[in-house]
């Protein structure tokens, strides 16, 4: 489905990150992947990802730092090639009520989530001019359609994604790029331990479970393939019903 393509995906060594790589190579797209600090699960990815027959490879790289961003592009394009897929999925939490936000909390959940993603599409900007082709594929989640107490910060992040998502989207329609956004539910990872555990709206998600990895990596596959070639600009939920 994706042989041929090149992926680069943020925060790809754990959880939907990793699901991600995973599901493009699976489906035979080379896989650059950035992560922020875990050398050796950096490696581990790598190892699998070549085991199932496509190239792949780790950079480490702060998303939230624009000169960083900017030289692992050049070096995944001299590398790789042209990119065809964008997945800005690389995110943190620094969860505390409003009041007892400090400034720090707010501006790293921003700058990881919102700026990072900014720099990526920015960077590749070019690529997907030039080639008339692309899919951008954002990580948004439901806290940015409904809020979610002690994530002012998570939540503001996230809302702020869907609308880079949309004037993205205008801007390279006539390019035939399309750039989406998934939103996530509760989804069983590292991330979500602490909300997993007598959190309310886990026990009112309709379907009844948390989601996987895999479920909002099926999603990207889809936004990523040609299958998706006449949509941009939306918002996909993939949250059991939470937020419907």
């Amino acid at each position: 489905m994706l042989k041929g393509k090149t992926a680069v995906v943020t925060g790809g060594t754990r959880g939907i990150g990793a699901a991600i790589c995973r599901t493009f190579a699976q489906n035979g797209a080379d896989v650059a992947f950035l992560y922020a600090g875990n050398v050796e699960k950096a490696k581990e990815m790598e190892e699998a990802l070549t085991a199932l027959g496509v190239k792949a490879k780790g950079y480490r790289c702060d998303v939230a730092d624009s000169a960083a961003v900017k030289e692992t592009l050049s070096q995944i394009a001299k590398e790789f090639g042209p990119v065809q897929i964008l997945v800005n999925n690389a995110g943190v939490t620094r969860d505390k009520l409003v009041m007892g936000m400090k400034d720090a909390d707010f501006d790293d959940v921003l700058h990881t989530n919102l700026r990072g993603a900014f720099y990526m599409i920015r960077g590749l900007y070019p690529v997907f001019m030039k080639q008339k082709y692309g899919k951008i594929i954002n990580i948004s989640s439901v806290s940015g359609l409904i809020g979610n107490a002690g994530q002012a910060n998570y939540s503001a992040s996230k809302a702020g994604l869907i609308g880079l998502t949309k004037s993205v989207a205008r801007e390279l329609a006539s390019r035939h790029v399309c750039c989406n956004a998934i939103a996530p539910g509760f989804v069983e990872t590292d991330m979500t331990k602490d909300l997993a555990e007598g959190n309310q709206l886990a026990a009112q998600i309709p379907m009844g479970r948390m989601g996987k990895p895999e479920d909002i990596a099926a999603a990207a596959l889809f936004l990523a393939s040609e299958g998706s070639d006449y949509i941009t600009g939306e918002v996909i939920r993939v949250d059991g019903g939470l937020a419907m």
